[in-house]
């Protein structure tokens, strides 16, 4: 795409956290591949208008350490096991990302050369400069944090201009909207509004980091097109920030 015909964005370079049931689609276990490919179309697109795309995937749709840590497993063992999960959902995006003919590099918080790189910053931010999405897997490398923690991490790390969560939701609301229909949607949030509502979407340590590097959150629903209308400054889902207006003023 010509640089003149590219859209205005409001952010250049983002963190996109996706859930491992995301990939799910109308599944009980596994991977969608209709899904996949239709999330890729969207990373694909937002690429091409010059977004630089940094992606942290969950692994949810296989196993949730947490879940087994409830089961009797202990607790490390159980998130080894559920950040393994996420490396097999981030193959499966940059095989979906790369048949529409974009470049991609895994990174994973756990060594594993025969699949992906090692996470190493300065790597990181080489790779989203030349036009690659850069897939972030295997968490932190760490037991007892979530993806939402790495997701939050590393978007810091990559100077990404917001982290980009898409939920099964369209936001955050004051209650669980799939249990009570009366529940309200907040458009915009302060980060100590986030964390004193105990947010169900993100964890608190993910939030508290976001906020301590200021880094704006938009917390939308993963329906087709969402990705791009977020990145083009649409305002769906819930910001949260404290600064609002700025980054609501902030296109690019």
């Amino acid at each position: 795409m010509d640089v003149a015909d590219r859209p205005p964005v409001r952010y250049r370079r983002v963190l996109l956290k996706l859930s491992g049931e995301a990939l799910l689609g109308r599944q009980e276990y596994g991977i969608d591949a209709e899904v996949v490919s239709s999330i890729a179309e969207e990373i694909v697109k937002i690429r091409a208008w010059g977004v630089e795309v940094a992606v942290v995937v969950g692994g949810g749709n296989i196993l949730r350490g947490a879940d087994a840590a409830a089961r009797g497993m202990d607790r490390a063992t159980a998130d080894y096991m559920g950040m393994l999960a996420t490396v097999m959902n981030g193959l499966a995006l940059q095989d979906a990302i790369e048949k529409q003919g974009v470049q991609t590099r895994v990174l994973t918080g756990i060594e594993m050369d025969k699949v992906a790189e090692p996470f190493i910053r300065r790597r990181a931010e080489r790779h989203l400069e030349k036009g690659r999405v850069v897939l972030l897997v295997a968490g932190t490398g760490n037991p007892y944090f979530t993806t939402d923690t790495a997701a939050a991490l590393r978007a810091v790390e990559l100077h990404a201009g917001a982290l980009l969560k898409a939920t099964k939701v369209e936001g955050v609301y004051d209650s669980d909207p799939l249990r009570n229909p009366m529940a309200r949607k907040f458009s915009t949030l302060d980060y100590m509004d986030a964390l004193n509502l105990q947010v169900e979407v993100m964890d608190a340590t993910a939030i508290s980091l976001l906020k301590d590097n200021m880094l704006p959150i938009v917390v939308f629903s993963l329906a087709a097109g969402n990705i791009e209308r977020v990145v083009l400054g649409e305002q769906i889902g819930t910001l949260i920030a404290s600064n609002v207006g700025a980054v609501l003023a902030g296109v690019e």
